[in-house]
């Protein structure tokens, strides 16, 4: 009972063997809340595939988490390195402590200064530069990267690791941006040829390797990894009470009613787990405009689409989700479904905390 995420485990395995052979040097990408297996399984999933070099090609050594506090989640669960994405900075939770788990994490630096305050607590603290993308999120330009570079020979600091690129999504290819950065890498005089980049196919992987064969490239991967085949992953939520419901009853936190007859189904799952918690969309075609045009409408008119689906069918939210359960609406003529019965659900696996996962 509740809001679960069954696996295939099998299928699921399969995936993540042929998901990393094809990437060779693949870091796995485990944050949030673990792309809704939660850290500590997918730690114990880097153990197991790093295990599987033999089937895999590549021998797994490397993961990455988004924040410092997620470290402590994967370090006992798996025995290789630990990048963290997330920029070290010399103040807040980030900069109290440089090595909470000594050599085996990698940080992130995105600013000049942040080097000079990370290797004065700890000159052997290991890093990884990062570059500023057409993203424009974090990190360095070229000139700041020749500043560092300077910056590391003079005080002969042993901890590069190599260089951080993140890319963006929706783009067509990211092979003339990253050719950019690459021989940006070389003007810069730093002693690495070991760049960690994310958002690349293996396509552009291995036309990379060609043009730059002295380049180690090592993808960072996180949803492509664990949420790759999603026909292995089945998000279902427990019908917990159906009531009938009359033209013009009241029902509810806020007393509404229904201008029509029919059922309310209570089912697990609401705001705590993340349902009815949707980010802001990034497809700006006119497709997707037309949809949120037509799901204001629907608000405007106390009507919502939910996740979840009845035969197939995704039905109303009768009123907002609330925290561990949600309130849907079958008119008269839906088939109704009975108590303990099991109900699928679209979600961003994401953005959803599930009360149980299973692996079958």
């Amino acid at each position: 009972m509740g809001l679960e995420l069954t696996v295939d485990g099998e299928r699921w395995r399969r995936h993540l063997v042929e998901a990393t052979r094809a990437r060779p040097g693949i870091v796995p990408v485990a944050k949030g809340n673990g792309y809704g297996f939660g850290l500590g399984r997918l730690a114990r999933r880097c153990a197991w595939l790093a295990e599987r070099a033999a089937d895999t090609g590549s021998a797994l050594d490397l993961m990455a988490v988004g924040t410092y506090p997620e470290v402590s989640q994967v370090v006992d669960r798996f025995a290789g390195d630990v990048m963290v994405l997330t920029p070290w900075r010399p103040s807040g939770a980030t900069g109290a402590d440089p090595e909470p788990h000594g050599r085996r994490v990698i940080h992130t630096v995105s600013r000049p200064t942040d080097l000079e305050d990370l290797t004065t607590r700890e000159p052997g603290a290991r890093f990884v530069l990062e570059q500023l993308t057409s993203m424009r999120r974090h990190g360095m330009t070229r000139h700041e990267l020749i500043e560092v570079a300077r910056v590391i020979e003079d005080r002969k600091l042993p901890g590069l690791c190599g260089i951080a690129v993140h890319l963006p999504l929706n783009v067509s290819s990211h092979l003339a941006e990253v050719r950019r950065l690459l021989n940006d890498v070389v003007a810069t005089g730093l002693r690495t040829r070991t760049v960690f980049v994310s958002h690349l196919s293996p396509a552009e992987l291995t036309a990379l390797r060609s043009e730059f064969g002295d380049f180690t490239i090592r993808p960072r991967v996180g949803t492509d990894l664990w949420l790759g085949d999603r026909t292995a992953l089945k998000a279902t939520a427990t019908v917990l009470d159906v009531h009938p419901l009359e033209r013009g009853e009241t029902f509810g936190y806020r007393g509404r009613s229904l201008p029509r007859s029919g059922h309310l189904v209570i089912v697990s799952g609401g705001t705590a787990h993340g349902i009815g918690l949707e980010a802001p969309l990034g497809d700006q075609s006119l497709r997707n405009r037309a949809a949120t045009i037509a799901r204001s409408g629907l608000d405007a008119v106390g009507l919502v689409r939910s996740p979840f689906a009845i035969d197939g069918k995704q039905r109303l939210f009768a009123e907002p989700p609330h925290m561990q359960a949600s309130m849907l609406f079958v008119p008269s003529g839906g088939r109704v479904p009975d108590v303990g019965e099991d109900l699928e659900v679209r979600v961003r696996f994401t953005a959803t905390s599930f009360d149980r996962v299973v692996v079958v």
